[in-house]
């Protein structure tokens, strides 16, 4: 097939496809006229690169898994280099978990706070009139 039908088949466009060329992702068969040519296998390759991306991995993380592919496994993911970068990702994954489980902590702390600080202010003579969350004055 032709880079346009690929493009197409794939989701993507031709320009990503050029793209992925010059960084040896996807291979470049040329026909006598100098167009390029595709296959079934290739766009595997990109169906394989676009779902991980998806997933949050970066561009030069997919090459262990088109690696893989190209040598004949049937899944991306069945080769010791894609195993690793799967290790890999999965420790970034937990880091971020554990910022976010913490960054939550302290806003929960921070709200709590707030409210009580509010609430103080509220139940003193002379304090602020109570603000309704939806905009108006409560009554």
């Amino acid at each position: 097939m032709r880079i346009g039908e690929l493009a197409a088949r794939a989701g993507t466009t031709t320009r990503t496809l050029r793209y992925y060329e010059s960084r040896g992702l996807l291979p470049a068969r040329r026909t006598g006229n100098n167009h390029r040519t595709y296959d079934e296998n290739d766009l595997k390759l990109l169906r394989q690169i676009r779902t991980l991306q998806d997933f949050g991995f970066e561009l030069e993380e997919t090459r262990p898994f088109v690696e893989c592919l190209r040598a004949g496994h049937p899944e991306g993911d069945s080769c010791p280099a894609s195993l690793a970068v799967y290790r890999r990702k999965l420790d970034e994954l937990d880091a971020l978990i554990g910022e976010l489980r913490t960054v939550r902590a302290v806003v929960g702390e921070q709200l709590e706070r707030a409210r009580d600080e509010l609430a103080a202010d509220a139940a003193a003579p002379g304090g602020p009139e109570p603000v309704c969350e939806l905009g108006g004055r409560q009554r």
